[in-house]
Order: structure tokens, then sequence, then C-alpha cells
């Protein structure tokens, strides 16, 4: 088996530095290559390429069209057998391919997905918004870190597919965020399989702030509604979580104000586990406030897109490119 590491970019030329600066130091010594997709960056990421003559790299640049179709791009030119794919923003620990290439000789499976964690360089924000992105206190069980809730649905941040499934599925679509759960969804109705593979984690920057943060969880519940329209054989009552949360609390805040504030209580609770939980992870008081902010923004963000998506999809019958033109790529 031969890797091929599929990375899209887009003025990111700093973040490609120091994931290839990670990719460097690969324990793993069998022969891969590593391909750069540049999707229409005005800043390139070029220039730095040219510091790791040692690795092999292959660089393209394309106009911009969206990471899903720039992966396809990359898995298209690749000449390795199985790809993996990952984020710009992504350090890989040095153990990472030997692990995969570990896994797959054990129980092979044509598309696995692994979590993320955070280095102790990140900022503290970066480290709670991670926390709150994993947790099982939140949506992490769901969207990346377990697969006791559902089948796993590996994420396009680290994911590996076969020369096999990609051809067959004809790799991603053209909506974003989303392009990975339908991707795997797709996969399945071919018969394939996907997995977590636990070990097989990356340190994944995140390099956003609140607003940021929002914007993209705002998009993953705007996006959701969508997929259980195409595959409603696949929706699943722990995607309303979320908006439920945000309903609930303004439900609990209306009857508080009659004097009846015990709903608002389990919220405290709630809140209050997930401050612990984060301490105990993070080691530090300020970063479990934070958590708690971006639990707030990320609970408020995806209920909120989530909830507005389901009015237009699924009862107004909108068509999905119409009702949300900048969820989807133009190929």
């Amino acid at each position: 088996m031969q890797f091929s590491l599929i990375i899209p970019v887009f003025n990111r030329p700093d973040e490609i530095d120091e994931l290839i600066v990670s990719l460097s130091k690969q324990s793993y010594i069998s022969k891969y290559e590593i391909v750069i997709i540049e999707d229409g960056s005005t800043i390139t990421c070029e220039h730095i390429l040219q510091k790791y003559v040692n690795l092999n790299i292959s660089y393209y640049f394309k106009p911009n069209s969206g990471p899903g179709d720039s992966r396809n791009f990359g898995m298209n030119v690749a000449k390795g057998d199985y790809f993996i794919i990952l984020d710009s923003d992504c350090i890989i620990p040095f153990n990472y391919l030997q692990t995969v290439d570990e896994e797959l000789k054990k129980d092979f499976v044509d598309c696995f997905g692994g979590p993320d964690a955070a280095l102790d360089s990140f900022s503290k924000i970066q480290k709670a918004i991670n926390f709150t992105m994993t947790s099982f206190l939140t949506t992490g069980g769901i969207r990346g870190g377990s697969e006791k809730l559902d089948k796993f649905q590996p994420r396009s941040f680290n994911m590996g597919l076969s020369k096999t499934a990609f051809e067959a599925s004809n790799g991603f679509g053209n909506i974003h965020p989303g392009e990975d759960p339908d991707l795997s969804i797709r996969l399945w109705k071919l018969g394939y399989k996907t997995k977590l593979i636990s070990k097989a984690f990356v340190y994944h920057k995140r390099r956003i702030d609140w607003n940021k943060f929002y914007t993209q969880v705002n998009k993953f519940g705007l996006a959701r509604p969508i997929l259980n329209s195409w595959y409603p054989e696949y929706a699943k009552i722990t995607f309303w979580f979320p908006t439920m949360f945000l309903l609930g609390f303004l439900f609990s805040s209306l009857i508080a104000i009659f004097n009846f504030p015990y709903f608002l209580y389990l919220y405290v609770f709630y809140f209050l586990m997930l401050f612990l939980a984060s301490i105990q992870k993070n080691k530090s008081i300020e970063i479990a406030i934070y958590s708690l902010v971006a639990t707030v923004i990320q609970f408020y963000g995806y209920g909120k897109g989530f909830l507005l998506s389901f009015i237009k999809i699924q009862i107004l019958k909108q068509q999905p490119e119409m009702a949300f033109p900048k969820l989807f790529f133009k190929k």
C-alpha cells in the first residue's frame, strides 16, 4: 500500500510550513507522497515547499472551487493507492502514518477517520474550542471522537480513503460544509465500510476567533437538514440536540419569570459539569471559562442554523442550492 497525502490549501502558507515540518519527522519509513493543491490562493505556498527537497512533494495550482473539489483534484493526480486527506491547519504526530499503516494491515477498511487533539502550544481559545468540539458532553461523540452513538462518519481534516472507494464514489460533492458526511453515506450505500482509528489523531489548530467559530458551526447546522433531506434513512434524533438545547433554554427562561426556575437549574448543572470536565482535561480555569463560551456559541450557532434550514428545506420544500447558495461551490 502506498499512501498519498492530499492537502488542499487556501491562502495559508504558514500553516503548510508547520504541517510539512511535522510530516518531515514521521517515523514511517516506507514510500509516500505529499500532494499540495493550491485552491486559487492569492497568497501561495509554493516557495515554502522549496525548503523540503528531501520529501516527495507535488504542488498544483488550480482555480478556486472549494475544499471538496480540490481534494478530488488531488486524488485524481496522486500516484498512491490509498489517500490520506488532511487540512492545512493540522500538525501531525510523528507516529501518525505508522499507526495508520499498522491499523489498516490489521483490519483493512476503505475509509477511516481519526480524532483531533490540542498541543500545549495552542492558544487558550484554541484549546477551549478543541475541547468543545470533541467533548462527549457536547457534540464530540457524534462528530468524531466515538463510534458508540452511531456509525462513524470520518471528517475530512483527518480521513483516509482507498483509491478504489474514491473511483466508485467520485469523491466529495460540492456542498461545504457537509461534504464529508455526504461522502460517508454514499460509501455506505455502495457497500464500503468506515471506521474510527482512535490512535490516528492529529493536532487540529483551528486558527479561528469567536466570530469565525460561530460562522463555522452555524454552517454545520445549515448543512445537516440538507443531508437529512438527501438521505432520510440516516437522519438521527441526535442531530436535533443543539436546537432542542437552545429552545429548551428559551422555554426555561420564560417560565422562570413565572417563579418556576427549576428547568434553568438543569442548565446550571450542565454548565457546571462542563466547567469541571474542562478543568480536568486542560488544567486551567481560564480555558474552562472559555470552554463555556465556546459551548454557548456552538449550540446557539448550530441550533439556530439547523432550525432555519429545517424550516426552509423540510417544511417549505425549498431547493438547497436556492435556499443556501453559499453552501455550494460551483465546479
